[in-house]
């Protein structure tokens, strides 16, 4: 599926605190480009999973608008959103969120069979294989490592071909060698498919292999980098 364009206006996100209202977000206007790496980064409680969540249509905004491909999506119903997600929209978690009672070659299949997916198993042995699990179908998540479960994780993000990537701290439970080569990985499947990628991090150096950083402090963004730092890949 082709890269969209993901666009919020005036993003606004308010929630309940005793008799107060909390705000987490507020006044977020960002444009990401079909294709692009955008990195949203800032201090704890600065609104950066909150703002990931309202653009992948896990949550809905207290103001403002999320447009996806053209199309608004913060204001359709809930059997609209979940058919959005399962065709256009991957997530990639830090706590890998795999079905442990399903092996990797399950995980990665469960989603491609749900949507209908053609030759669904073709597709996810050839996924596995490209993150380097040909060897590792049958084993549960108990059976692998961390960083061979986010590698399930993102065969399976990837499995409906995403016009969008959402990452929330994908490198965040893993040492620092595991975090780069899977960080690798992501960026593989993504320039392969020119799927958009939306990653959040408190890691500078994830952050700084983004096209664009976003700096969130406080509900808002305090500024934006463009540029990438020079990279090199893992031995």
């Amino acid at each position: 599926m082709e890269s969209a364009r993901l666009e919020c206006r005036g993003l606004g996100k308010e929630l309940q605190s005793g008799s107060h209202r909390l705000s987490v977000l507020v006044g977020i206007d960002l444009a990401i480009e079909p294709g692009e790496f955008v990195a949203i980064l800032g201090p704890s409680g600065s609104g950066k999973t909150t703002l990931l969540g309202l653009l992948a249509g896990l949550d809905r905004p207290s103001a403002g608008e999320v447009w996806l491909g053209g199309r608004r999506i913060d204001d359709l119903s809930e059997d609209e959103l979940a058919r959005l997600r399962r065709g256009r929209v991957g997530f990639v978690f830090q706590s890998f969120q795999l079905l442990g009672n399903l092996t990797a070659l399950e995980n990665v299949l469960l989603p491609l069979e749900l949507t209908g997916v053609p030759n669904a198993r073709e597709r996810a042995l050839e996924l596995l294989s490209e993150v380097g699990l040909a060897e590792r179908l049958e084993h549960y998540p108990t059976q692998l490592s961390g960083g061979e479960q986010q590698r399930v994780a993102l065969a399976r993000a990837f499995a409906a071909e995403p016009s969008v990537l959402f990452a929330d701290e994908p490198t965040g439970n893993l040492d620092a060698e595991t975090g780069a080569r899977v960080l690798v990985l992501i960026e593989r499947l993504r320039e392969r498919r020119g799927t958009t990628l939306v990653l959040v991090t408190h890691d500078p150096e994830v952050a700084a292999r983004a096209d664009r950083r976003v700096h969130l402090r406080a509900g808002r963004i305090e500024r934006i980098e463009s540029g990438r730092a020079p990279e090199s890949a893992p031995r």
